[in-house]
């Protein structure tokens, strides 16, 4: 298992590799109040205001501080119930959630009092789930250096609201996840409507970056992606054209299309 300086060592790599904007996110749920790590913001406690959880990662991944929400912290029904940290047989009595918490990944009542985020590459803790907040360019170059390592298919959900429910909680038991910010991570946490989540337990980081490296050394990471002029007919690797040829179909290289 890897250590905190390495995750944190980890957190810059993925960075620096993926040309992120923002850091990745090291996430821990707390199971006691005395488990908030050294220099964790409080909002309310420590600030006097509340937050969204969304708001909560998005000053962290942005601005670099470590910020801790327990109930009393959060601002939005969202967590409250997903994390567990109230009743969720709450909703049952309004309308408006009834349906909606039905569709939601839910962590049993009780388990947590709270969650703590903060840059992977800062954190002074050990994480349960890692976010990386990506485009769709990035995201692609991560999974196909996944898939490079034998991962198969990723399958996530997708639903309209509670991005921090199907953020955090699948990947609590091993998943990977692939999320949506929702309305409100649009319109209150600053999230780019180009921006995805990607998120991976904390014992599947160290394989990622190990596979980013491998790209990077290929020259097929992100970061040797260029805008290419549409080529036609452009060289492919040989397994294509034994797929081709057993295909009946056209299979040889021809000489390259001048460009225009």
């Amino acid at each position: 298992m890897a250590t905190v300086s390495e995750l944190n060592r980890f957190g810059e790599e993925i960075e620096r590799l993926m040309l992120l904007r923002t850091a990745p996110l090291a996430v821990k749920m707390l199971e006691k109040e005395s488990d908030i790590p050294e220099g964790a913001i409080r909002p309310k406690t420590d600030q006097g205001y509340h937050l969204a959880q969304c708001q909560a990662f998005s000053i962290s991944r942005r601005k670099g501080q470590s910020i801790a929400m327990l109930k009393d912290d959060n601002w939005c029904w969202g967590p409250l119930i997903a994390y567990g940290l109230v009743n969720p047989e709450i909703a049952e009595k309004l309308p408006e959630l009834k349906d909606a918490v039905k569709q939601i990944p839910l962590i049993e009542y009780g388990r947590y009092v709270g969650i703590v985020s903060a840059p992977l590459k800062t954190a002074n803790y050990l994480p349960d789930v890692v976010l990386i907040y990506s485009n769709n360019a990035q995201l692609n170059n991560i999974l196909w250096a996944l898939s490079f390592g034998g991962e198969g298919l990723i399958n996530s959900p997708m639903y309209p609201i509670t991005s921090c429910a199907f953020s955090v909680v699948p990947a609590l038991s091993g998943q990977y996840c692939i999320t949506l910010p929702d309305p409100g991570e649009l319109g209150r946490a600053q999230a780019g409507e180009d921006e995805i989540i990607f998120s991976l337990p904390k014992d599947r980081v160290e394989g990622l970056v190990a596979q980013l490296r491998m790209f990077e050394e290929r020259k097929m990471g992100y970061r040797h992606n260029a805008l290419w002029e549409v080529m036609p007919d452009f060289p492919r690797p040989d397994f294509y054209k034994r797929f081709y040829r057993e295909c009946g179909l056209e299979a040889d290289d021809v000489p390259a299309w001048p460009a225009h």
